[in-house]
């Protein structure tokens, strides 16, 4: 597969889940960068072409996971990671939208990861594969985070 065809159609993708992970821009784009960089670097060794998608969420998010390891072992993790974002931050935004993401931010680590990527409409079979697990405990996750989620947004409007 040709690496422009793959950089426009997942890339975008790629920077929301970065973005949900950091909810800083210049660290999404940074790691979007180096998870392209990886894709590139990789791709032509790269056996079995069946799961490019699932491939690069999974480098995407080994490195969201490995930049939050490093901060927390350097002592330097600041509360921008999970930070709420303000409204005026986010004007273009609905409310809800807003709401909703602030909400996922609450979430743990490998939930907010989950999520992400059902968001993303990646099949749950291939999150399975990607977070390593199997495929109905993916389903029973995405089903408690969903309720979580609807549970604190209904909080939140009162």
């Amino acid at each position: 597969m040709d690496f422009e065809n793959l950089y426009q159609q997942y890339s975008p993708k790629i920077f929301r889940l970065c973005h949900g992970y950091f909810n800083d821009v210049d660290m999404a784009k940074d790691i979007t960068q180096e998870t392209f960089i990886t894709v590139f670097e990789n791709l032509g060794s790269l056996k079995n072409t069946s799961n490019i998608p699932g491939w690069i969420f999974r480098i995407a998010t080994n490195k969201c996971l490995r930049q939050i390891e490093n901060e927390k072992r350097n002592q330097t993790v600041t509360d921008y990671n999970f930070t709420k974002i303000e409204a005026s931050e986010t004007l273009h935004e609905d409310e809800k939208l807003v709401r909703l993401r602030n909400c996922i931010k609450e979430l743990s680590e490998i939930d907010r990861l989950i999520i992400g990527l059902y968001l993303e409409d990646v099949a749950q079979e291939k999150i399975g594969e990607i977070i390593g697990i199997n495929h109905s405990n993916v389903r029973v996750r995405i089903h408690r985070i969903k309720d979580v989620l609807s549970k604190k947004m209904k909080t939140d409007e009162q």
